[in-house]
């Protein structure tokens, strides 16, 4: 393959899908994880139908430690050549104090965010450590600068991503591997509908009054980050909607 190959944790929807569109248009085959089967099929289909770039689908949970090893070590050996790996998967679920929150949904969070995370963190540098090459960007969030009431749980696993992406930096300076932590601030895509179990109204309310980010807009923040010279590293990015000022403050009309 004389194209370079990317690794894209939770592919179909969002931040995921918006990056796997860009890539593919930009010399990039793709590897792509997600658990909902149709949608990874769709989006292969897509894919291959509009762009001259080979695709892969790996369709597993990310939260299973199982099945994560299971469905990486699958990949055939011209395909570990890996690139870049971009540890997208990620949700924020419930909005609610420490004293009444739904242990589930801090469950859900922690085996997504953070060991989903480091399951394929784990596997795919030891591939990068055997090239001497790679690159790793982690999607953090305003949420791991920022803690906000009501999403504690959510902002320690955001606070997780940042801290073990700066340890990974230095862990992996003597293979020449780049990470990155980039961190939006508010992006328009499913994640106030997950994080509200489905509740329209209550997710449409979190973009009124002001333009957002969109998943395109941080799929190109990430593209620029890989195509940077193989000299630099973009270590830390911070990226916010120009109405948003902190995790709390939204200007809004």
């Amino acid at each position: 393959m004389n194209q370079k190959i990317a690794l894209i944790t939770g592919a179909t929807a969002g931040i995921g899908y918006e990056t796997a569109l860009l890539l593919a248009q930009n010399n990039y085959n793709l590897i792509l994880t997600g658990r909902r089967k149709e949608r990874l099929d769709a989006l292969e289909n897509k894919l291959k139908s509009s762009f001259n770039c080979k695709i892969m689908t790996l369709n597993f949970d990310i939260r299973i430690k199982t099945e994560t090893e299971l469905a990486l070590n699958s990949i055939p050996d011209e395909w570990k050549a890996i690139d870049l790996l971009v540890n997208n998967a990620g949700l924020a679920a419930g909005l609610a104090p420490i004293n009444s929150a739904d242990v589930e949904d801090w469950e859900n969070m922690i085996d997504t965010n953070v060991k989903g995370l480091l399951y394929t963190s784990r596997i795919v540098t030891s591939w990068m450590i055997e090239r001497q090459k790679g690159h790793v960007i982690n999607i953090s969030s305003i949420a791991g600068k920022e803690s906000y009431p009501n999403g504690s749980v959510y902002c320690g696993t955001k606070h997780a991503v940042a801290a073990i992406s700066k340890a990974m930096r230095i862990e992996l300076l003597p293979y020449n591997i780049k990470v990155t932590t980039l961190s939006p601030g508010a992006v328009e895509t499913e994640f106030s509908l997950v994080r509200f179990r489905g509740d329209l109204e209550k997710a449409d309310q979190v973009y009124k009054g002001f333009t957002p980010l969109t998943a395109k807009d941080i799929a190109e923040t990430i593209l620029f980050i890989a195509n940077r010279p193989p000299h630099v590293n973009i270590d830390d990015l911070l990226i916010m909607p120009t109405s948003q000022g902190s995790a709390r403050d939204i200007f809004r009309k």
